[in-house]
């Protein structure tokens, strides 16, 4: 993991501001963008979030069901176990 030498203080409402710096870096377009948050042991992570298929977990491309995202070759998979079902 690289430092960026950059430092922010957690305001009362508990939230941390991403330097502008960063977010350039990860192309990230603000009211847009979503992040992930995992935790490692005692340090806390910030993923650029990605929506990936429901099923097989591609960020090919997917459209939106139901809430999930699906990529077109599950769709397709899917398509053919239906006609196999009948």
């Amino acid at each position: 993991m690289k430092s960026t030498g950059m430092v922010r203080a957690v305001d009362k409402m508990g939230r941390v501001v991403i330097p502008k710096e960063i977010r350039r870096q990860l192309k990230v377009e603000n009211d847009v963008d979503s992040f992930e948050i995992y935790m490692d042991g005692d340090k806390v992570v910030l993923k650029k979030y990605q929506p990936t298929c429901i099923f097989c977990d591609s960020l090919a491309d997917s459209v939106e069901f139901g809430g999930y995202n699906v990529c077109t070759d599950c769709i397709e998979k899917l398509y053919n176990m239906k006609d196999k079902a009948e």
